[in-house]
């Protein structure tokens, strides 16, 4: 009998954790033939999720937990769960129940026809509020442009990775993970399904705009150069119009056609100055991705743990 393990990153989620559980096994329920478990990671919540999490494993031997020592962030917690299952393949989903668990059937389904990772995209919902829509669209439009790895537009981390996968995936040592960029750069065969996110069942979500556009750098970075080639070409831009514009003005002194003036001066001024600024901004943080990797700290600390089989 293969074994799924179900890896499932919690952060103050203490109202969704019973819910998720009833829905999850309502679907596992369906796929008599399998051996399940469930692996939920508390990310140093600090409500009463790990509470909830460590009454349903009392009650039922499928569900593990792993508890951080402290909120290392949603990538980290996932690569904390993928670490340590030690399933026949891993299904990795969000504890908010956006993530419908009956695609977990379809999945598995395509995971044993032969497909090493199946990840889902979303279908956009048109009664998402317009900023949002606009927003993730954009972003998969910057993305696909700067970076080298593509994505699918509405890729999400509610994914199947089979057991080849995700031990190369285990591999990975970075610090600044970008999962959905990593999987998509590993290759293997995979397939995409779509799906209608369903409504958050319960609290805020934890993605703020700060930690949207914090992810968006990330992916970026991580998989491209393109911001810095992309400062060359600007630099290399203004040089050569310099080089007309310089010989105008010098002829324009010598003959006596300037005249004083401070608007084009002061425009001129702050448009280079803010160039200037974002071209530093970008060599920041690809400066800052290196000194992070050199320091090579450990991803995460698990402070206590149901689940020893990997632990180390």
């Amino acid at each position: 009998m293969k074994k799924v393990s179900i890896v499932i990153p919690a952060f103050n989620e203490a109202s969704n954790i019973g819910k998720l559980y009833s829905e999850l096994f309502r679907t596992l329920s369906l796929l008599p033939n399998y051996q399940f478990e469930i692996i939920f990671v508390d990310d140093g919540s600090s409500d009463l999720t790990l509470k909830a999490i460590t009454d349903l494993a009392s009650t039922d031997p499928r569900v593990f937990y792993i508890e951080l020592s402290r909120n290392f962030g949603h990538q980290a917690a996932l690569k904390a769960g993928l670490d340590v299952a030690d399933g026949d393949c891993v299904i990795t989903m969000d504890s908010d129940l956006q993530h419908p668990p009956e695609m977990i059937v379809e999945m598995i389904e395509a995971w044993e026809s032969g497909f090493d990772i199946v990840f889902t995209k979303r279908i956009e919902d048109n009664q998402l509020p317009l900023f949002k829509r606009m927003t993730s669209k954009l972003y998969y439009f910057i993305y696909n442009r700067l970076s080298d790895v593509k994505l699918e537009t509405g890729a999400a981390d509610f994914r199947l990775m089979g057991r080849n996968a995700r031990e190369a995936f285990s591999n990975f040592t970075e610090r600044d993970l970008f999962i959905r960029g990593l999987v998509t750069w590993s290759g293997f065969r995979q397939k995409a399904i779509s799906y209608v996110a369903n409504e958050r069942y319960s609290g805020k979500t934890k993605y703020s705009v700060y930690k949207m556009i914090s992810l968006a750098l990330k992916g970026i970075t991580s998989f491209s150069t393109r911001p810095l080639k992309l400062i060359a070409y600007i630099g290399i831009f203004f040089f050569l119009i310099s080089l007309v514009l310089v010989p105008y003005v010098l002829i324009s002194y010598l003959y006596g056609h300037t005249t004083e003036g401070w608007t084009s001066l002061i425009t001129t001024v702050f448009f280079f100055g803010s160039l200037q600024l974002l071209m530093l901004g970008i060599i920041s943080v690809y400066l800052g991705k290196i000194v992070i990797e050199s320091k090579n700290r450990p991803l995460y600390f698990i402070r206590n743990s149901s689940y020893p089989p990997k632990i180390k």
